[in-house]
This record gives structure tokens, C-alpha cells and sequence, in this order.
């Protein structure tokens, strides 16, 4: 800009911030995904032997290829809601009761996440120990395994707590370095492995239809034992199904996950799926069968919750090597296992956000950290449940595991009932669909989606027959937060009394003074203008034609009082004063449209008493390249030349010229003899299409009614007023009639 800096007038801004709007690669993503659910496989294989027998691989394997398949009901559903998850579709489509029901599954099963993580990297650790001990020949005999890791996972989940109300800003890249480690830890075991079963005798996991191969006694068939149901092998099979379906745990976060994707976002969305499908099919089924094929049968049940430990310990090769190599098992097991930790409290600190912005839990769960602006009370109430569950189970594993798989698979369930209904109660608007879709004349049968909720639901209720201890526990757990989410509800309900609601919450910085630099915005930035949550159709044009990575977005909303405004920073006011429920709405609206792009934006509100001058002179102090606002409207012809030669002025000095802007207007016309009728057609028609009520005067000032010569005089006075470009609605029901007589009878006494 060619005015210096010194010359441009100070300005004192609010800058609003909300708790989450970073966007990241597909890459990152996996990583995130990848951080919980491919952790599974350090303690599924283990979890699913110690119940099923030596079939569990075959098992396991059949999860892992299913997962796909639930993966994308997860696609499917998070391309029609931006803020997906179990929640939200499921209450879109059977209700508020219950999706209150599945986000209560779905917390028990982020609640479960975190302690069987950090516990199992426990374990991991616990087990190396142990092994260091045999080989230097001080072997630990009575060594409390359960103990260490309970205080081990303890340990990690109150760190991760610390980290995660402080607010996590580079998560994504560590779980990026976390997946890198990994990969190299997979590749390493899967080339070892394989050198191993060639060189060895080994035999491959028995078939689970062999008779007596899955083992039908009170741990497994829970409530079924001894009835003549638990013998039939439908039921059998679906027994080793649920008790292997922990694999793929970790689905859930796929959605959350999805608000922070990068554009492309549903391109991105995909392209995650796949990665995590390939990854998690290799590393997790093949540690089942290298297992089973690798460590003697007499010993391996002392490896079930420390398997790849195990796998490491009987692979061939000099003993040094080996151990060193468990040792790195476990160092990437904990880290692995931590991220996992960590992804429980980011999903369900996103689960619960979205809770509270639907009024079912109050808005004080979402109050931001006064220092950090996290949502810290959301964090407490997750990890103190996770702290509890730690003391409760006292570090069993396969207690952790059995509890876990009621979460997930519920969850799963009710996401894919929900997603079915949604293709009855909403057939259109889907940018992307399950496959399998059969079209029988006008309807079409969505035969993937119910032969995936079929599967899920029979592993489901087969899960509630057959685990006991999770039943009681997860039903339990489920009702009390169930009733919680209820009672909040109401409370919530009345608190608001008709008021808005899924309203983001921001962190306010008040009388920040606006200079270059001052907000982290670069040179040359885009300055959007806003005022109306509801018609936000320009900022979503600007952030879908704009690389963000090169240039800066930056949402202004100017906030009108009547005092002296505080453009010379005389002026000191209060964060309540400017911003309050109707900025909170509107940049609630803005940030959903920056969600659903991928991109960022900054967030900025400025006290004025004139909205042109506010807008001008913040451009001039960001150094921004463009000014963006919504298509104006309500000015008379004079108004308009009144406020167009201000900015004319305020552009020369800069040093820019005035020519190369370009204006415009947004405009009602309804072309009829009668003004007065076309006046309240037009009243009645915008009523309509904004589901809002208008006053008569405010229609007058935004409508142009009357005779096809009266039409284009009017025009005509606003074109000399300097407006380059107008675009007009027909505020009438007849819009082929009206666009016909625009063009036969106005356009040419327009124009000629």
C-alpha cells in the first residue's frame, strides 16, 4: 500500500478465536486415525485368543476386511454433516432419544479407549522389563504386572490431560512422526516374521468351522452357555466376530476427525480411509497369524496382552538382536498406545462439543481455559472417568477390552441404522454413498448399507448375550450418562428460551490494536465483511477460490455503537460490549463454512460508528489486496453515490486507483402496474424464501415495483450513480413471467 504506516490510524479490534480451526493433509489425518485404531493391534489378537482359541486370526482377519465397510458408512455420513459422528446423524435421523443413547455408547467407548491404550503400553513395558531381567539373569518372579500398568497408564492419561487443556497445536505432526516409527517397526516385524515361519516349522491358525476349534464355555458364550442357541454356528461365528471386533476399533474417530480435514475435504476424507484401511488390514491381522505360527502354544497365553513382545522374543536370529528389537517394540508400542490415549480425549472432547452445541449439555462444559482456550471442563469430566476406570479395573487388560467392545460396536450400530433411515428420510443431497445401491424404478435399495448394519447389529446382540461383565458395565454406564444428557437438556432448554442453538464458543481478545502483523495475517490478505449468518454465500465463493496456504482469509464484522469510536484508541470497551449472541451466531456461521471448504480464516470484530470507514480503514492497516462483502442493498441512488465516492476518496489515498474497483448491488424487482400488490407479493415471497419476517418499509427500500418504464428509470438512477454490476431477484411467484417481461419491456428502455 502506498500510505505509510505511520500515517494509517490506529485501531482498536476484538480478535475472536475458537477452539478448533487448523486444517491438515489426508496424511496427517491417517496418522490421527491410524494413532487409535492401529494400536488395536498390539492387544486384539491377544484379547480375541484368550476367548475364542487358536482361530482368533481368521477372525480378526474378517474384521479387518468388514472395516471397510464401516468405514464408509463414516464417508458417507460425514459428506452430508461437516460436524459428523454418531450424534449428530443419528439424531438427524431417529431423534433426539436415541442419539442421547448412542453418544452415551459412544463416550463409554472413548472413555474405554484411552485407559486399555495406556494400560496395554504398560503392559508392553512391563513385559520388556521382565525380559531385560531373565537376560541379565535376575529374572523378576513375582513382578505385578496389573500394578505397573495401571500406574503407567495413569501416568499417561494425567499428561495427556495436561497437554490437551494447554491445547495440542502440532498433534497432527507428531502423530505424523509417531506413524513414521511405526512403519518402520511393521516393516522390520513383517520381514522378520516371514524369514522366521520359512525357516521354522509352523502351521497356520485352524479354520474356526473345524468342531471344537472355538471353545464353548461360560467366558465365551456368557449367557448362552448351555442353551442350544450357543451351539448353532451362526451364533458361533458371530461369537468370534464380536469378541475380534475390537480391531477396528478406533472408526469413530474418522468422523471427528473429518471437521479438520484440508481441501479438497471429501477427496481427502477418501484417500484417508483408504490409507488407514491398507495399514491397519496388514499390520493388525498379521500380527495375529504371526502369533499363532511363531509362538509355542504352551507359552503364548502368557503373551495375550503383550503379543508383538511375544512375537519378537521367538523370532529366529541371535539374542542380542532380538532384544533389542523387543526393545523397540515397546518404545513404538508406547508411543503408539499414548497416541491413542490422546485421540480418546480429542474424540470425545469433539463428541461432547457437539453435545453441548445442541443443548444437551450446558454451555458452561464448553466454556474456554481463560488461558489456553480449551474446552477444559469437557477434559476433566474425560479423563477423571478414565482415571476411574484405571482404579476400577486395577489394570486388567481383558477386563479394559471386553467393556471397550460394548462402546464400539453399539456405536457402530446405531451410526449405520441411522445412516439407513437417512437414505429413506433425506434420498438426495449426498456427494458420496455406501456402494451397493440397487435402483427399482423410482426408488433405490441401498443393499450395502443394510447388509452392513445387519452384520453389525447381530455382532452387537450377540455381544450383549455373550459378554457378561461389559453388558452390565456398558448398559450401566450408558443409562446413568443417558439420564445426565436428559435432566442437561432441559435445564438446557430453559436457560436458552427460544434462543439459537449449535453455537460455537469464542475466546475474545479485546482492544487489540490492528496493525501489520498484528493478527498473524500476511501481506495482500483477502478482508471478507460480514453481517448476516444466514446469507454467507460470498465468503464460501472467496474460500473456495482461494489458496489459503498463500494468502490469508480474514472475516470482519463491524459492530455499530454510538460514542466517539475508538479508531484513535481513546476509546477503552469491554469484550461484552461488541461481542455478543449475534456475533457469536455469526461467526459460528463463518466457521462452519470454513469447516466444510477445509480452510482457515481469522475472526475479527471492530467497534465503528460508520460500517464503510470501518471497513476501509482495517483493510488499510491488514494490507489487504481484496475487500469481499455481501451484495448491498437498501440504498437509494444517492446513498449509494454518497458512500461509493467515500471509498473513491479513501482509495486514492492510498495511492490506488478508484477506476480499477468495482461495485455492486443486490436488489428485489417485481415488474407489475399495480406497485402496491407487487410490493406485498415481494414481501410475501421474501418472507418465504428467508423464513423470515420483513417488515413493509424494509421490502420498500430493497424492491424496485412498478410499470416497465417506472422499472427502468429506477434502474437507470442507480447505474448514474456509479453501481457497476446489479443483481436482481423477481420477488414474484410468476419468475418466468417476470424474467420475460424483463427482458421484453425493461431491458430495452434500459438500454437504449
Amino acid at each position: 500500500m502506498a500510505t505509510s504506516a505511520g500515517s494509517k490510524p490506529a485501531v482498536k479490534v476484538f480478535v475472536a478465536t475458537t477452539v478448533m480451526l487448523t486444517f491438515i493433509s489426508f496424511w496427517r489425518a491417517s496418522a490421527i486415525v491410524l494413532s487409535d485404531l492401529a494400536s488395536s493391534a498390539y492387544y486384539a489378537g491377544g484379547d480375541a485368543e484368550k476367548v475364542i482359541g487358536k482361530s482368533a486370526p481368521w477372525f480378526i482377519l474378517a474384521v479387518m476386511l468388514f472395516s471397510y465397510a464401516v468405514r464408509a458408512l463414516y464417508i458417507e455420513s460425514s459428506s452430508m454433516f461437516v460436524r459428523g459422528g454418531v450424534y449428530r446423524v443419528v439424531k438427524e435421523a431417529m431423534g433426539g432419544t436415541l442419539a442421547k443413547f448412542s453418544v452415551s455408547a459412544l463416550l463409554f467407548d472413548y472413555v474405554l479407549t484411552g485407559p486399555i491404550s495406556a494400560v496395554v503400553a504398560g503392559q508392553y513395558l512391563a513385559g520388556f522389563i521382565e525380559d531385560i531381567a531373565r537376560a541379565t539373569g535376575h529374572p523378576l518372579p513375582h513382578f505385578p504386572e496389573n500394578t505397573f500398568a495401571a500406574m503407567f497408564g495413569a501416568l499417561v492419561a494425567i499428561y495427556f490431560w495436561r497437554k490437551n487443556t494447554q491445547g495440542l497445536h502440532e498433534s497432527s505432526q507428531k502423530a505424523v512422526q509417531i506413524m513414521i516409527i511405526t512403519t518402520v517397526m511393521v516393516v522390520i516385524l513383517i520381514i522378520w516374521c516371514t524369514i522366521t515361519v520359512l525357516r521354522v516349522p509352523i502351521h497356520l491358525p485352524p479354520s474356526p468351522l473345524t468342531p471344537g476349534v472355538v471353545p464353548l464355555n461360560r467366558e465365551s458364550l456368557g449367557w448362552l452357555d448351555g442353551t442350544w442357541i450357543g451351539h448353532l454356528t451362526f451364533i458361533i461365528l458371530f461369537v468370534g466376530f464380536g469378541h475380534s471386533v475390537l480391531a477396528m476399533s478406533g472408526e469413530e474417530t474418522l468422523a471427528q476427525v473429518n471437521r479438520e480435514i484440508a481441501h479438497p475435504k471429501l477427496k481427502n476424507l477418501e484417500k484417508t480411509g483408504l490409507v488407514i484401511f491398507v495399514y491397519s488390514l496388514l499390520f493388525t491381522s498379521l500380527v495375529s497369524f504371526f502369533a499363532v505360527m511363531i509362538i509355542p502354544d504352551n507359552i503364548r497365553p502368557h503373551y495375550f496382552g503383550n503379543l508383538i513382545g511375544g512375537i519378537s522374543v521367538f523370532l529366529v536370529g541371535p539374542d542380542w538382536a532380538k532384544l533389542v528389537f523387543h526393545g523397540f517394540v515397546v518404545l513404538v508400542g508406547v508411543l503408539i498406545l499414548a497416541g491413542a490415549q490422546n485421540t480418546s480425549i480429542v474424540g470425545a472432547n469433539g463428541v461432547l462439543n457437539r453435545v453441548a452445541e445442541d443443548g444437551v449439555l450446558t454451555s458452561a462444559f464448553q466454556k474456554p481455559h481463560p488461558r489456553y482456550g480449551t474446552s477444559y471442563r469437557i477434559i476433566n469430566l474425560i479423563v477423571g472417568l478414565q482415571l476411574f476406570t484405571i482404579l476400577l479395573t486395577k489394570g486388567n487388560v481383558f477386563t479394559l477390552a471386553g467393556l471397550y467392545a460394548f462402546g464400539v460396536i453399539w456405536s457402530f450400530a446405531m451410526m449405520s441404522l441411522a445412516v439407513l433411515v437417512l437414505r429413506y428420510k433425506e434420498p438426495t443431497g449426498r456427494l458420496w454413498k455406501v456402494p451397493g445401491n440397487i435402483q427399482i424404478g423410482k426408488r433405490e435399495l441401498p443393499l450395502g448399507v443394510i447388509l452392513v448394519s445387519a452384520v453389525l447389529f447381530t455382532t452387537a446382540i450377540v455381544n450383549l448375550l455373550t459378554k457378561r461383565e461389559a453388558t452390565i458395565g456398558g448398559v450401566a454406564f450408558s443409562l446413568l450418562f443417558f439420564v445426565i444428557f436428559t435432566y442437561s437438556e432441559r435445564r438446557v432448554a430453559k436457560e436458552r428460551q427460544g434462543r439459537v442453538e449449535n453455537l460455537d464458543q469464542f475466546r475474545v481478545y479485546g482492544n487489540q490494536e490492528l496493525g501489520s502483523g498484528a493478527m498473524g495475517v500476511r501481506e495482500g490478505n483477502i478482508l471478507v465483511a460480514v453481517r448476516d449468518p444466514r446469507n454467507l454465500y460470498y465468503l464460501r465463493q472467496v474460500l473456495a477460490h482461494t489458496d489459503t496456504n498463500k494468502q490469508d482469509v480474514v472475516v470482519m464484522s463491524a459492530r455499530l455503537y454510538h460514542r466517539e469510536h475508538s479508531f484513535s484508541g481513546s476509546s477503552v470497551m469491554e469484550a461484552s460490549q461488541v461481542f455478543d449472541h449475534y456475533e457469536q451466531e455469526l461467526f459460528t456461521a463463518a466457521v462452519a463454512v470454513a469447516e466444510k471448504e477445509g480452510k482457515p480464516i481469522s475472526l475479527l470484530v471492530v467497534p465503528a460508528t460508520d460500517v464503510f470507514e470501518a471497513i476501509m480503514v482495517t483493510a488499510q492497516r491488514l494490507e489487504s489486496s481484496r475487500i469481499v462483502c455481501g451484495l448491498s442493498n437498501k440504498l437509494t441512488p444517492d446513498e449509494f453515490r454518497q458512500q461509493w465516492s467515500r471509498i473513491a476518496a479513501m482509495t486514492r489515498e492510498e495511492g490506488r486507483d478508484p477506476a480499477k474497483l468495482g461495485s455492486a448491488l443486490y436488489h428485489n424487482i417485481n415488474i407489475t402496474e399495480d406497485r402496491q400488490k407487487g410490493l406485498e407479493e415481494t414481501k410475501a415471497f421474501l418472507d418465504t424464501y428467508y423464513t423470515s419476517k420483513f417488515s413493509r418499509e424494509f421490502v420498500e427500500q430493497w424492491t424496485i415495483a412498478g410499470g416497465p418504464k417506472q422499472c427502468a428509470e429506477e434502474l437507470a438512477a442507480y447505474f448514474e450513480a456509479g453501481v457497476g454490476h446489479m443483481a436482481l431477484r423477481f420477488g414474484s411467484w410468476d419468475q418466468v413471467g417476470q424474467f420475460k417481461r424483463f427482458l421484453g419491456e425493461v431491458a430495452p428502455a434500459l438500454f437504449r
